[in-house]
């Protein structure tokens, strides 16, 4: 179970490249994008940040590849924003599915008729 001061790095984490990632002005990046979730490593040696996208995993993959290339600029951008980080983690950017697997199971559960049976969806 993680620890009140991990939770509270993964959400200022979360925030903060939240705010500096819909500051960046690169075409590439849709500012339909969301930091789902941070997981910090408790020697803030890396920091896995979860990207999705409304557009989809394969948008959401693109971006990960952009922002990893960016991720000096990112880390640049976190050490003036959180100065009470003494060392700022190395960034991972992972997409991640969870809006597909919604709507996967949210178009699984409209497909039911009422019987209960899952309907032909080939």
């Amino acid at each position: 179970m993680p620890s009140h001061r991990a939770e509270r790095l993964n959400s200022d984490f979360r925030r903060e490249l939240a705010m500096i990632i819909t500051r960046m002005k690169d075409p590439r990046i849709s500012p339909l994008l969301e930091v789902v979730r941070v997981k910090v490593t408790s020697d803030l040696s890396y920091a896995k940040v979860y990207i999705a996208s409304v557009g989809g995993g394969e948008e959401a993959a693109e971006a990960c590849k952009v922002l990893q290339g960016a991720e000096g600029f990112l880390k640049t951008e976190l050490a003036h924003t959180m100065k009470n980080i003494r060392k700022i983690p190395s960034l991972q950017f992972v997409p991640d599915d969870s809006v597909d697997y919604y709507n996967r199971i949210d178009s699984i559960l409209k497909g039911l008729n009422s019987d209960g049976n899952p309907e032909d969806q080939s």
